[in-house]
């Protein structure tokens, strides 16, 4: 059962990545460019090997579930709930990737409207639930700290881009 949720996740990671390439294609058909590609390959090495490390880790541990897994799987819907309105609310500009579309209107709804990154935020509460939620505490640990050195690279990057492209400064007084 824990090789099947895992699983499920994964395949979303994939449907995700579909959407991400269909919104690439409409947004360079914009007039839209890519910044970031330097890290980009590091954060996909991240994020593949952040399941493998993960899986690895509990079948050696023998699975077995938190004795708060109940809590965790509600936090974890929940937080997949956020994923979904990050994704709708930005439409066609969401993307794994950075791309940015000169003089388009920064996008202030949904979670955007609370928050300057809340997808980066879902990203960093999954990698802290999912291996919680089967007792696997150095995946936890050890991915909590790649994620925030690549976004500590990947946030700045995206909000120069921004400042230099769109309405950023203003959207974000």
């Amino acid at each position: 059962m824990i090789y099947l949720f895992i699983l499920i996740i994964i395949l979303q990671r994939f449907v995700e990545l579909i959407i991400a390439r269909h919104n690439e294609r409409w947004l360079r058909a914009q007039g839209a460019y890519e910044v970031g590609t330097n890290h980009y390959p590091h954060m996909l090495a991240l994020h593949s090997s952040f399941f493998i490390v993960l899986l690895l880790e509990i079948t050696l541990k023998k699975p077995s579930l938190s004795p708060l897994f109940p809590i965790l799987l509600l936090l974890f819907v929940v937080v997949q709930g956020l994923r979904v309105w990050c994704i709708y609310s930005l439409g066609r500009f969401w993307n794994t990737k950075i791309f940015i579309l000169p003089h388009a209107p920064v996008i202030r709804k949904g979670p955007y409207r609370f928050m300057r990154h809340p997808n980066y935020f879902v990203v960093s509460i999954e990698i802290l639930l999912l291996p919680f939620m089967f007792q696997a505490y150095f995946s936890a640990f050890i991915f909590t700290v790649l994620n925030a050195v690549i976004l500590s690279v990947r946030i700045p990057i995206e909000e120069r881009a921004l400042r230099q492209a769109t309405n950023y400064n203003e959207a974000f007084k």
